[in-house]
């Protein structure tokens, strides 16, 4: 009855905020419709600049002797100014945070989600700077550029991604390679500091990690044809890490595969709608879904991800994004201290919404995260357990002084835990600071 009552009242929070944004003003439409058009205008203008001076600068190393002097303002920017050939961008961002639980460090250290992963939560109460993450980019060649994203913590620091992508292949192909996060889902293809809320879905959790797939060596290929709307085709090959889905395996080679479809229209003269499915499959071989077991077999995660946005004015926007996750995998359960096999088989999903609604510089958010909403197949040795349906609420509250900075509060009821029934009622406040030239996020 707890859990409906605060639900009900985040429904009835975040319905108002969303009801009272669509009464929109005419002028200041018209004035923003301006505003875009001319900003475009500029920005086509910089990027012709830019063109221009990659072109000399290629006519440079070819023929010397007869390529034209390239201007200061031609030059492309790199971190200290003049060509970003030899001099890349950089920017480094900054996530700190205060956490605070009901929940002692030890049990949230042991809270995994019974019957999905027995890894617990990496927080612990009080102060933390969690990463100093640095992103740097520039053009290697004419064919080339090169992306990475080094997070600095206190263990040291770690190649979260490091990866080439093309730039010269025939139109609508690019090949990646290197380590890097992958497009099998939303998520999967964010930066932490780029999501709406401080930590990832439960669905997430609960088949992927804490993290999600994290970076992956691999190869990746997209395809972007020619058709009436925005649609992008890809396929990846990845090494297969990830300590929950695919595991130990990861040193017999490649095994992890994905395959999937983006898409995007726009349904007003203000919104957008981004949808697509995907898959990625693999082999599993860990023992991080079991307590005191390990397991091995197939998998394959299913997802749906869509993503809807309205922005009437430059002064307020709606976001409403939702995805669904299907796990099925088989294979055997083996008991680490006894050596016993039995054969397992699991289908089991997960869903969740978000709403973020947005005005000036403030931002409001909700959002319900579940597991086994329509498959709960967990069978061993062909016996049912029943792990009942996992579940959260949060909601949140930022504030951007600038684009540079955002200041989040968050608050969570998690009765993730079916198995004591203990729920989790946390708060964080999160601070991001952005220095330097940082790519802009995808869509």
């Amino acid at each position: 009855m707890k859990i409906i009552s605060f639900s009900s009242m985040l429904m009835l929070v975040f319905g108002f905020c969303t009801a009272t944004a669509f009464a929109q003003d005419q002028n200041e439409r018209l004035n923003m419709l301006e505003e875009s058009d001319k900003s475009q205008q500029r920005t086509i203008e910089q990027q012709q600049k830019t063109i221009d001076a990659l072109k000399t600068q290629v006519n440079q190393n070819q023929s010397p002797s007869t390529a034209t002097p390239v201007s200061p303002s031609q030059k492309a920017s790199g971190l200290f100014g003049g060509s970003a050939f030899t001099n890349p961008n950089l920017s480094i961002v900054l996530d700190a945070f205060g956490y605070s639980s009901n929940l002692t460090n030890d049990a949230m250290a042991n809270r995994g989600i019974p019957g999905f992963t027995t890894q617990g939560l990496d927080q612990r109460q009080g102060l933390t700077v969690d990463s100093a993450e640095l992103f740097f980019f520039s053009p290697v060649d004419p064919y080339l550029n090169f992306y990475a994203n080094l997070p600095v913590t206190d263990a040291g620091i770690e190649i979260e991604e490091a990866y080439v992508v093309t730039t010269a292949l025939p139109e609508g192909w690019q090949i990646k390679g290197g380590k890097f996060k992958s497009n099998f889902s939303r998520l999967d293809s964010q930066h932490p500091h780029a999501w709406d809320f401080w930590d990832i879905a439960l669905p997430y959790r609960a088949f992927l990690g804490g993290e999600g797939l994290g970076g992956e060596k691999g190869v990746q290929l997209t395809y972007l044809p020619a058709l009436p709307i925005y649609t992008i085709f890809g396929a990846e090959v990845l090494q297969g890490e990830n300590d929950l889905l695919f595991g130990q395996g990861a040193e017999e080679g490649p095994h992890a595969f994905t395959f999937f479809v983006k898409s995007s229209v726009d349904i007003s003269d203000y919104s957008t709608l981004y949808f697509g499915p995907s898959v990625l499959f693999g082999k599993t071989d860990n023992t991080n879904i079991l307590p005191g077991a390990e397991v091995r077999g197939n998998s394959a995660l299913y997802g749906l991800e869509a993503v809807w946005k309205w922005k009437p004015t430059s002064r307020q926007a709606l976001t409403i994004q939702s995805e669904y996750l299907l796990l099925t995998q088989s294979g055997t359960v083996t008991d680490t201290a006894t050596g016993i096999s039995d054969p397992l088989k699991r289908k089991q999903d997960g869903f969740y919404i978000q709403g973020i609604y947005r005005v000036n510089r403030w931002g409001i958010g909700a959002r319900y995260d579940t597991i086994n909403v329509f498959s709960d197949t967990f069978k061993q040795a062909d016996v049912q357990t029943d792990y009942g349906k996992p579940r959260r609420v949060t909601a949140s509250l930022e504030y951007n002084p600038s684009e540079f900075t955002r200041i989040r509060l968050q608050v969570s009821h998690d009765r993730s835990d079916t198995v004591t029934g203990r729920t989790n009622d946390e708060a964080i406040l999160q601070f991001n600071f952005t220095v330097g030239a940082h790519p802009a996020h995808s869509f």
